[in-house]
């Protein structure tokens, strides 16, 4: 019989517990973790002292692969023996591990196919794993990543919403906010910039698109039935980051041509790593540099991406960005004039 998603739920709730070595857990916490859990994602108000022992008792056998070595220390708090223990670490079956193999077969196949561009990234990913894995040796390819990075767990429950069109209320928290605030918000599109994820929709009342960033999130469950979501035939992803840096694109924000020249050092690396899909080279010099163009928003990302070039590189145009850009030097440089 299938794992119901409350289980599930509950599986994870319990781990994140266990693995939180700085307070002590008895059953009663694990019970109310997982009540506050549910009633977050599914709405589910109740959970029962039985329901709880069942969990751990399946966690602890073979039942799920867990074995989660799940102990009791004087007879009332609850702990895994093995401090590095989590239940999503668990390795992976020989017949995992060969269903993968032929998964990863029939997409190195696919991503030849137009319709399935873009995937060789995500086939070298799963193949250097799986090779890893098999062969207990260490990775080829290793991938940026953030182990601390806040808000991952929220991608599945915005994942669901905005795949079941299907608005949300969302506790929020800008950095520049003092306290959170909740929100009926409608879902559109996930998307990650520079390991960060955000989630692009509207604020019920808000009548412009916002990009909310998870790590600011405070916490997500689903909307009352009556409130339905709230469509903007404005926004389409497929074109709406075409003529952008990063996530930024707010009132007042518009496109301009970017002219920036590039001493020789440096001109290997914007050729062969440009600054947007836009990019165009304009002029090539005896001495090496260059001048190029790309046509973006005059954002804060695109803004931050030119600066850490520092003295590689000099915007020519847009004067207003050169100004903007002139100003943050001047500040930055009298960090390092100051005693």
């Amino acid at each position: 019989m299938p794992v119901s998603k409350n289980a599930l739920i509950r599986y994870k709730t319990i781990d994140n517990c266990l693995r939180n070595r700085y307070r002590k857990w008895t059953l009663e916490d694990l019970i109310d973790a997982c009540s506050d859990a549910l009633y977050e994602y599914e709405g589910v108000e109740s959970i029962s002292k039985r329901t709880i022992q069942m969990d751990i008792q399946t966690m602890r056998s073979e039942k799920l692969g867990y074995n989660a070595p799940i102990v009791v220390r004087n007879h009332k708090y609850y702990e895994y023996e093995d401090p590095d223990y989590s239940i999503t670490s668990t390795p992976l079956s020989a017949q995992d591990m060969e269903l993968m193999g032929d998964a990863v077969a029939i997409l190195k196949q696919l991503s030849g196919f137009s319709a399935f561009a873009g995937m060789e990234d995500i086939v070298g990913r799963l193949e250097d794993h799986i090779s890893a894995v098999r062969h207990h040796k260490d990775p080829i390819i290793y991938y940026e990543q953030n182990e601390d990075l806040k808000g991952l767990h929220h991608i599945p429950v915005l994942y669901q919403a905005i795949s079941e069109k299907k608005p949300v209320i969302i506790d929020y928290q800008s950095f520049r906010a003092k306290r959170s605030h909740s929100f009926v918000f409608s879902p559109y599109v996930l998307k990650e910039f520079r390991n960060r994820w955000f989630v692009f929709g509207r604020r019920r009342g808000v009548n412009m698109l916002l990009n909310l960033a998870l790590d600011r999130i405070i916490s997500i469950c689903p909307a009352p039935l009556e409130e339905t979501i709230e469509e903007d035939m404005n926004f389409d992803p497929k074109t709406y980051f075409n003529d952008m840096v990063g996530v930024t694109k707010g009132p007042g924000m518009t496109k301009a041509e970017i002219i920036f020249s590039v001493v020789a050092d440096s001109v290997p690396y914007i050729e062969t790593k440009p600054l947007h899909s836009s990019q165009v080279l304009l002029e090539r010099h005896e001495d090496g540099s260059a001048v190029f163009k790309i046509e973006v928003v005059l954002n804060y990302e695109i803004e931050r991406d030119l600066i850490s070039y520092g003295e590689n590189l000099k915007v020519l145009a847009p004067d207003n960005l050169v100004n903007r850009i002139r100003l943050r030097l001047s500040k930055a440089a009298e960090q390092y004039l100051q005693k």
